[in-house]
């Protein structure tokens, strides 16, 4: 992951601003407000079950939510239709894959580009994601269902790549993998954002692998942010290092600390 990064402007391509989504009578976000600017990898990082793929969700229109805004290249994307937001620009790779199973891969990656005109760029683009993951290139007339794991969160990458997009949400990309293969997904995430100026908002529980590959990170607990920073920075403190890297050296001071969570915000 040692590519050089793009150029990130200060203005947000994002920015959700107290935003508050619930499964009917329950929360699942409270009060989020963050921002992910352009040519950056932002992260989410928190336990199962924080609130974190309700975020995605939100943001793409497959929740609405019930409090607060979303902007998107400086318009609102509030409760808009998903159809609507992905011709903006925006890309979702959902947690658990979700290939077409009965489509072949290639026709999987044009699914992608359904929205596209321009047959060139489909083209460079096609050709781009079989650089990044060879085996779809190989794959490519194979039904996507009977593809492993691994190989369709590839795919899913690559559809999402597609429909060139200025953003793309990546949704724990890399749940049921190996270690192995979680290193080679990141690995290409981080050349898709650095060839390509593609800013991501990535989720994920790996916070090794999320804070190593991402320029900012937000930390999420029972639907809130409770702490942000870059992720320099964010590696170096106690709470990260004990309760997300697994650092027992942190110890009795990162617990106190965390316990005192509520007075980060």
């Amino acid at each position: 992951m040692s590519q050089s990064p793009p150029a990130v402007s200060d203005t947000p391509v994002l920015k959700l601003s107290n935003v508050e989504s619930a499964y009917g009578p329950i929360r699942a976000i409270r009060g989020v407000s963050l921002q992910v600017r352009r040519g950056e990898i932002a992260t989410v990082l928190g336990s199962n079950g924080a609130g974190k793929t309700t975020i995605l969700k939100t943001i793409s229109g497959i929740i609405d939510p019930r409090k607060g805004t979303i902007e998107f290249k400086g318009e609102s994307i509030t409760a808009k239709d998903p159809a609507h937001i992905v011709q903006q620009g925006l890309s979702h790779v959902p947690e658990g894959r979700e290939v077409f199973p009965l489509l072949s891969v290639h026709d999987n990656l044009l699914m992608g580009a359904y929205t596209r005109k321009d047959k060139d760029g489909i083209a460079r683009d096609m050709e781009a994601v079989y650089t990044y993951f060879p085996i779809l290139r190989e794959r490519a007339a194979q039904d996507a269902g009977l593809l492993s794991g691994g190989q369709q969160q590839m795919l899913s990458i690559s559809r999402a790549i597609m429909a060139s997009p200025d953003l793309i949400l990546l949704d724990e990309p890399s749940l049921g993998l190996s270690p192995k293969l979680t290193k080679e997904i990141f690995e290409i995430v981080v050349r898709i954002n650095r060839e390509r100026g593609t800013t991501i908002l990535l989720v994920e529980q790996n916070a090794n692998m999320a804070l190593n590959a991402s320029d900012y990170g937000y930390v999420l607990e029972n639907g809130r942010i409770v702490m942000e920073d870059t992720c320099a920075r964010l590696r170096e403190k106690d709470d990260i290092k004990e309760f997300y890297l697994g650092m027992k050296e942190a110890g009795v001071r990162g617990e106190r600390r965390w316990k005192k969570k509520k007075n980060w915000r």
